[in-house]
C-alpha cells in the first residue's frame, strides 16, 4: 500500500538516505512540504547512540508540527546500520496534518529501506519519544502479550502434553516463541497478498534448515480452501476472504493455523506452535498486514462458508432476562409468603 498519499522522496533526499545508511548521520529529521518528503536537518554522531539521543532528538520536536525522525543506532544487521523511526504527532497539531503524516509513514519506510528500521516509535508528547520512553517501549515489546481465556486454556493443554512427551526436541516447548527467518519469496508473497495481488499464501517450516518458506500461492476461492489443508502436516495459511456483511462488500485477511494433531511428529507440533506468534508479529508489525481473524483448525473440512463467516462475524447472543420485581421495603411487612390459590385451599380443607 505504498504511496497512499502520492508523496515521495526526490532524488536529493534519496542521496541523503544513501549516505545515512552508510553511517554518515546520527539522525535525519523529515517533514512534508510541497507534497514531498524533505530533510529538514541532519547531524553526524557525537558519542554513543544513548548519549546522543535526548540532546539530538528532543530539540527537534515542535509543539504543533508533526515530523519523522530517523535515528541511527550503533548496532548493525545484515543490511547495515539499524535505525529507529520516530513518528512525532503532537496532540495540538491540525487533524489534517496528523492524517497526512500517518498515511505517508509506509512510503517513508519504503524509500529509506524497511530492512534498516529496527523499531518504530509513535509519540504525542516528548516523554513518549525520549530515551526513557524508547527504553519503556523496548520492555513492552519484549513482554509476552496477555492471553485470552481460550489461549490460556490452550497453553495449559500444550504444557500438559509436553510433560508426557519428552524427547530431544522438547526444548522448543520451553520457549515463548522461536523466530525462524522467513524466506525472501515468502515475504514477497505476503506483500502481494496485502496489496491484493494474491488471494492465498501458504507457508511451511523447513525443518532441516529451520526457516519459514513459501509453500503455495495458488489462486483459491472459498470452496477450494479445504483442499489446501494438508492432512499429514502443519501449515500457516493467509487467505483473502471476500464476502458481504450487512450489505457491505468486504475483503479481509484471515490467518489459519492448521495442525492435524498426532499425525505430525512432536518436533513438528512444537516448532509450528512456537513459531506462530513471532511470525504473526512480523507480519502485523513489520509488513503492516491487518489480519481480521486468527483461526486454528485440525481438519480442512471445518472450513465451510458458514464456519468462516461466523468466525469473522461472531453472532452477538443476547439472552433475554425476565424482569425481577424489586423487593418491598424492609422491616415493614416482613418476608412475603406464598399465598395458596382457591383450588389449593379447598383441597387442604377436605
Amino acid at each position: 500500500m505504498s504511496h497512499q498519499t502520492g508523496i515521495q522522496a526526490n532524488e536529493e533526499v534519496k542521496e541523503i538516505f544513501a549516505r545515512a545508511r552508510n553511517g554518515q548521520y546520527r539522525f535525519l529529521k523529515l517533514v512534508i512540504e510541497t507534497e514531498q518528503l524533505i530533510v529538514r536537518s541532519a547531524e553526524q554522531p557525537g558519542a554513543s547512540w544513548e548519549e546522543d539521543y535526548d540532546s539530538y532528538v528532543l530539540p527537534l520536536l515542535e509543539d504543533k508540527q508533526p515530523c519523522y525522525i530517523l535515528y541511527r543506532l550503533d548496532s548493525q544487521n545484515a543490511q547495515g546500520y539499524e535505525w529507529i523511526l520516530i513518528a512525532w504527532s503532537p496532540d495540538h497539531s491540525p487533524v489534517r496534518q496528523k492524517m497526512l503524516y500517518a498515511a505517508t509513514r509506509a512510503t517513508l519506510k519504503k524509500e529509506f529501506g524497511g530492512g534498516h528500521i529496527k523499531d518504530e516509535v509513535f509519540g504525542t508528547n516528548k516523554e513518549d519519544v525520549s530515551l526513557n520512553g524508547y527504553q519503556r517501549y523496548l520492555v513492552t515489546q519484549s513482554s509476552p502479550a496477555p492471553l485470552t481465556a481460550a489461549e490460556e486454556e490452550l497453553r495449559q493443554i500444550r504444557i500438559n502434553e509436553g510433560r508426557t512427551e519428552v524427547s530431544v526436541d522438547s526444548k522448543h516447548q520451553t520457549l515463548q516463541g522461536v523466530a525462524f527467518p522467513i524466506a525472501k519469496d515468502a515475504v514477497q508473497a505476503l506483500e502481494k497478498l496485502k496489496n491484493k495481488q494474491l488471494n492465498y499464501v501458504q507457508l511451511q517450516i523447513d525443518m532441516q534448515n529451520e526457516t519459514i518458506i513459501l509453500a503455495s500461492t495458488i489462486p483459491t476461492e472459498l470452496k477450494d480452501l479445504p483442499k489446501r489443508i494438508p492432512k499429514d502436516s502443519a501449515r500457516y495459511h493467509f487467505f483473502l476472504y471476500k464476502h458481504s456483511h450487512e450489505g457491505d462488500y468486504l475483503e479481509s485477511i484471515v490467518f489459519i493455523y492448521s495442525m492435524p494433531g498426532y499425525m505430525c511428529s512432536i518436533r513438528e507440533r512444537m516448532l509450528y506452535s512456537s513459531c506462530k506468534s513471532p511470525l504473526l508479529e512480523i507480519v502485523e508489525r513489520q509488513l503492516w498486514m491487518q489480519i481480521i481473524r486468527k483461526i486454528e483448525i485440525d481438519d480442512g473440512e471445518e472450513l465451510t462458508a458458514d464456519f468462516l463467516y461466523e468466525e469473522v462475524h461472531p453472532k452477538q447472543h443476547a439472552h433475554k432476562q425476565s424482569f425481577a420485581k424489586p423487593k418491598g421495603p424492609a422491616g415493614k411487612r416482613g418476608i412475603r409468603r406464598l399465598i395458596r390459590g382457591p383450588a389449593e385451599t379447598e383441597t387442604s380443607t377436605d
